[in-house]
Parts: C-alpha cells; sequence; structure tokens
C-alpha cells in the first residue's frame, strides 16, 4: 500500500520559497498544498503562480490537518518563533539559515523538536553535494593525515540596492548579522562539519561599504578541536564577487573545495583532482544562482527520517553549531 505524500505548507514567499517548492515538486511522496506571508498579496500571487492555497495566515495553514510539513521562508529574525509555533502545532519543520540567532536560541528549538516529537531539520543543502560528501568520507578515513590548517573564504559582492531593497536584510533585528550569519553561514556550516568543532581565538568584524546595520566584512582566526588553525574570512564587498573557497591542509594532502565542487585534490603527492581551469558559478555576486536539487535531496531525507525514522543529515544540533562559532566571532569583535 502505497503511503500518501506528505502534505507541506511555506512560510514566506520570497525568492528562497521558490527553490523550496520546485524541490517539494520534484519528490513524489511530497507535495506542496499551500503558503502564508505577512505581506499583503504575496501569498496570493506565489499560491496562484502553483496552483495551490493561499493561507490568511501561518496559524490557518497550521490549523489544516493536511498540513503534515512547513518550510519556514521568513526573514531570519522570525525563524525561531515560527518554528516555535509549528512545533508546537504538531507538524515538522525544515528551517532556512540561520536557525536563530543566538545558541540559546537554537537550543530552545532543539529542544522544542524533542518535546513535540516532530523532526526539525535546519538547510544546509551543500551537505548533499556529491563532491562535499567526498571530502567529508577523505576526512573520517584521515586520507589527510593529521590536519594542519582548516581556511574558510568567502569574498562575495552584494550591489548595494541588494539592501536598499529590502526592508529586513542588513538590520540587526531582523538579519541578525551580515557576511557571516546570512552569506556566510553556509560555509560556516560546511567548515565545522569537515573539520570539527572550533574556539575563536580572535575576530574582527567592519561595515566598510554598505549602509547596514550589520557587517560587511568578518575576519576569524580559529583552533579547532582536532588542533589545526584556520581563519574564516567574509564580506559583501569584493566586487565582482568570488565563490566561496574551503581550504583543508593535512600533513598526508591537501583539498580545495569551490562552492560544492572539489578544485583541488592532493594526497601522498598524487594530484587526484585538478579543476582548476573550471568556471566559478553559485552565488558570489547573485543569491538567485542556484538550483533546487540540493534542496530536494535534503527535503528527501527529512522526509525518511518522518516516514522510517532515519537519521536526518542535518540536525537541530548541527544547526545550533554553526550558529554559536557565528555568535562568538560577533562576541570576540565586540559586535
Amino acid at each position: 500500500m502505497t503511503e500518501n505524500p506528505i502534505g507541506f505548507g511555506i512560510l514566506g514567499c520570497g525568492v528562497i520559497a521558490g527553490f523550496h517548492a520546485d524541490a517539494i515538486a520534484n519528490l513524489n511522496n511530497a507535495r506542496l498544498l499551500g503558503v502564508a506571508d505577512a505581506l499583503p498579496g504575496a501569498a496570493e500571487r506565489f499560491a496562484e503562480s502553483r496552483g495551490v492555497t493561499a493561507y490568511p495566515d501561518f496559524g490557518a495553514m497550521l490549523a489544516d490537518p493536511e498540513i503534515d510539513a512547513v518550510c519556514i521562508c521568513t526573514p531570519s529574525g522570525f525563524h525561531c518563533a515560527n518554528t516555535l509555533q509549528a512545533l508546537q502545532a504538531g507538524r515538522h519543520v525544515v528551517l532556512e539559515k540561520p536557525m536563530a540567532f543566538t545558541e540559546a536560541e537554537a537550543l530552545e528549538l532543539e529542544k522544542a523538536s524533542q518535546a513535540s516529537g516532530c523532526v526539525l531539520t535546519v538547510v544546509s543543502q551543500l551537505r548533499f553535494s556529491e563532491d562535499i560528501r567526498r571530502v567529508k568520507a577523505l576526512l573520517e578515513q584521515n586520507a589527510l593525515g593529521k590536519l594542519v590548517l582548516c581556511d574558510l573564504y568567502m569574498k562575495y559582492w552584494r550591489d548595494p540596492a541588494y539592501y536598499a531593497g529590502s526592508s529586513w536584510k542588513g538590520t540587526r533585528r531582523f538579519d541578525g548579522g551580515g557576511a557571516l550569519m546570512n552569506q556566510g553561514i553556509h560555509g560556516v556550516d560546511i567548515l565545522l562539519y569537515m573539520a570539527g568543532n572550533a574556539k575563536v581565538l580572535c575576530a574582527r568584524n567592519r561595515t566598510r561599504h554598505h549602509d547596514i546595520e550589520v557587517e560587511d566584512v568578518s575576519l576569524a582566526m580559529l583552533e579547532f578541536e582536532c588542533g589545526a588553525m584556520g581563519v574564516i574570512e567574509a564580506t559583501t564587498c569584493s566586487n565582482p564577487g568570488f565563490s566561496r573557497r574551503l581550504e583543508i591542509t593535512g600533513t598526508e594532502g591537501s583539498v580545495v573545495l569551490v562552492e560544492n565542487r572539489i578544485e583541488k585534490l592532493i594526497i601522498g603527492g598524487e594530484s587526484l583532482v585538478d579543476d582548476a581551469g573550471a568556471s566559478e558559478v553559485g552565488t558570489a555576486s547573485d543569491p538567485t544562482a542556484m538550483d533546487c536539487r540540493l534542496h530536494a535531496l535534503q527535503i528527501a531525507n527529512f522526509i525518511d527520517a518522518i516516514r522510517a525514522g532515519r537519521p536526518l543529515a542535518v540536525t537541530p544540533a548541527d544547526g545550533r553549531r554553526a550558529v554559536a562559532l557565528i555568535e562568538d566571532i560577533y562576541r570576540f569583535s565586540g559586535q
């Protein structure tokens, strides 16, 4: 007997909602039932384009018994409250990044998920990339030897119009942070996923170019539990924008990841990958320059966790760990 598809609702009808809707449409065991948004007319326009219901508000969506799960795609400052409301209503949640602005808030969501018995995953779609998984497996096998340096470079460009055209981006209350908390958190998650937990040794944040309340330049020095050292550089002022770069150096080999693609992989002196000539892609200068394939893989994993109790690839604890490191960087920089 075939199980009914998981019924999804989406809260927040901005750019990222389209990727969630496309991802759900690509899955046989999921269907999008409706959307809601606090902005007048936004839900109606989105719903009409997708042939789904426009709920008058989030409460109405959660009251629909056919809604099994919700994707929270609202501005970051609403993530915590929206997720608590959904979990308390007994709905499973796919939560866009960042899951919260502080480790304490993230832990509150983690505990609420456990108390409700509902599944909560935090979007980190890059973990489902084939190359990311390949590098993770190599690290688990100690193929690079003792890790020495783990460095993350995120030199992005956001035109001033990106902030000027938004009521929430770049604000402390609703964005929580800038180049790190918004644009950089996926990279921070992958860095921690690869290299393990880290503590901040020193950090500095600055606002150099944009008329915003949060940082558009960030620099941090880290020490990882494995003993490696590393840096995080993040900015939205690097015109024209460059793809995210993660460099992991070990005593037996090194790897360079550009976005979610292995650019270089050298183990034991042998070059296994040398893709330096490939064109750069990703969201370095355009936050919409991605497809829904990896989102679909994460939502499929989420559904497996609901239906079969299989492990989540991205847990609330994973989302909390990235937020905690960024919070520490802000604390060290006096932000």
